[in-house]
């Protein structure tokens, strides 16, 4: 590969630019733009700027800034936290994305560095594996942040099925051979490329139209009161948005569950009786699915009650995996006393608590049983995974109103949609300010409340389809090849 770029000729510093381009153009194929040919395209070219590095310690810089400039433009909408407390949280908004944006990168260099230790066309192909291995990693590690992997880009398209086959790092890892292809054999390697990206999208299309599950016998509300996260705790606006989500429960005809979004009820479970009585009369008999805080001593928690018609509460899931600095900070307690410094989210206390894990919660009758998430678990695939049992569908309750109006809320939903698609079951999405939507086991967005609108729909719930491959046997089969591959051709010494 090397001496096929050898006319670009790029000093260091032109190839850090270069290199921070490409992965600025890749990133152009996230939600909601969805130019997955940008993808391609930029991976390809990183490809070609890293096969310009002399050894493991040049590429991994190109490789870092390469992920620098995917990471910084795709995750842009990480700066709309700091800007909901401008005065008190504004400054540290450059600092978030840019240390952000370099620090998931340090996975791309890593993936550059053993990418370098050979050469020719090896090196592109080596590049492509080591980068989907260290996305898997990213996805795990320190909790783990897998947003805005290169396979997400096709949300959307026919070739988002196969995630139902291989997951999300299958369809990661097939994305970037089939950039890094044409770079490393030419016009063989296109060949090869359209020939891989046509049989994903002719899986997709067939999938896709294969008969409909039967759709179940429950109707669901999504209720979206559209609370502006800057206005959403102040005196009168409480008050204001939780009568509106009350009106939305009361109107007919009645469906067999109402749901409101993430944190949508402004008190504490256990000093709430009298919000809990409106829920219930407001619901007139149908159990009310409801975003709340509750207290156990001195710990707190994200959660989702079900609130039943007498005021009771028939089910209870706490959020198990939380966001690191948005709802916990790690040593909270000193950092708040030193600094000053809380989480985002939290209404009570410096921190939330996890609770102990991913739940099926059985609602009975037609609505059957279900699989909660909470905000941002969804970008997990292995939370899914963790539930004690198969459900008949996904419950996501959110409130996205942290994530901006450009391209946040959008590329969690893209995310919501794979999630359907890799677990074969439907998946319905409240939100607070939006997108909220009704989406089928196959990913396809069936009904929606556009973001920014404060209005309520009521939708059939569909079926789920059979256990899909993925759901079965999760990240473990691609693990084993993606090993297989990385040892092949770091060991095999003979040109490609």
């Amino acid at each position: 590969m090397q001496p096929r770029v050898r006319h670009l000729a790029l000093s260091p510093r032109l190839r850090l630019v270069a290199a921070f381009g490409c992965g600025a153009a890749m990133a152009l194929g996230q939600a909601p733009l969805g130019v997955w040919p940008a993808t391609l395209a930029g991976f390809a070219a990183l490809v070609c700027v890293l096969g310009q590095a002399a050894g493991p310690r040049a590429a991994a810089w190109t490789a870092l800034f390469g992920g620098a400039g995917h990471f910084v433009l795709a995750l842009s909408w990480i700066i709309e936290p700091f800007l909901i407390d401008i005065a008190r949280h504004g400054w540290m908004a450059p600092f978030a994305l840019v240390l952000m944006g370099f620090g998931l990168a340090l996975f791309w260099a890593a993936a550059g560095a053993l990418a370098a230790l050979v050469t020719g066309p090896r090196r592109a192909l080596l590049f492509a594996l080591a980068l989907t291995a260290a996305e898997l990693a990213r996805g795990h590690v320190l909790t783990g942040f897998p947003w805005a992997l290169p396979g997400h880009v096709w949300v959307g398209w026919t070739p988002a099925q196969v995630a139902g086959l291989i997951g999300p790092t299958g369809l990661t890892g097939l994305t970037l051979l089939a950039a890094a292809l044409p770079v490393a054999f030419r016009w063989r390697g296109l060949a090869a490329a359209l020939l891989l990206l046509g049989a994903m999208a002719g899986y997709g299309q067939m999938r896709l139209a294969a008969p409909d599950p039967i759709p179940r016998d429950a109707t669901l509300r999504l209720v979206q009161p559209n609370a502006d996260q800057r206005t959403k705790w102040q005196p009168g606006m409480v008050e204001m948005l939780f009568d509106r989500q009350l009106e939305y429960t009361a109107a007919l005809p009645r469906p067999d569950l109402v749901i409101w979004p993430e944190t949508a009820v402004p008190w504490l479970l256990d000093d709430a009786p009298g919000a809990l009585q409106a829920i219930a009369e407001a619901g007139a008999g149908v159990p009310v699915a409801v975003g709340i805080q509750r207290a156990q001593g001195l710990r707190y928690f994200n959660s989702l009650a079900v609130i039943g018609p007498d005021a009771g509460v028939q089910a209870l899931y706490d959020k198990h995996h939380l966001v690191p600095f948005g709802e916990y900070i790690p040593y909270g307690d000193t950092m708040a006393d030193w600094f000053g410094i809380t989480a985002f989210a939290t209404q009570e206390g410096n921190g939330y608590s996890p609770g102990p894990g991913a739940a099926v919660l059985d609602l009975g009758g037609a609505l059957g049983k279900m699989l909660p998430l909470i905000c941002y678990e969804a970008v997990f695939p292995q939370d899914l995974r963790a539930a004690p049992g198969r459900a008949d569908w996904i419950l996501q309750i959110t409130n996205d109103g942290w994530f901006g109006t450009l391209t946040g809320p959008y590329q969690h939903l893209a995310q919501a949609r794979l999630r359907a698609i890799e677990q074969g079951l439907p998946l319905v999405r409240v939100a607070n300010t939006g997108v909220s939507a009704l989406i089928d086991a196959r990913g396809r967005v069936l009904a929606q409340i556009p973001l920014g609108a404060a209005a309520y729909r009521d939708v059939t719930l569909p079926g789920a389809l059979p256990l899909t491959p993925y759901a079965r046997f999760g990240e473990w089969p691609v693990t084993g090849l993606l090993l297989a591959g990385l040892a092949a051709l770091l060991m095999f010494r003979r040109r490609v």
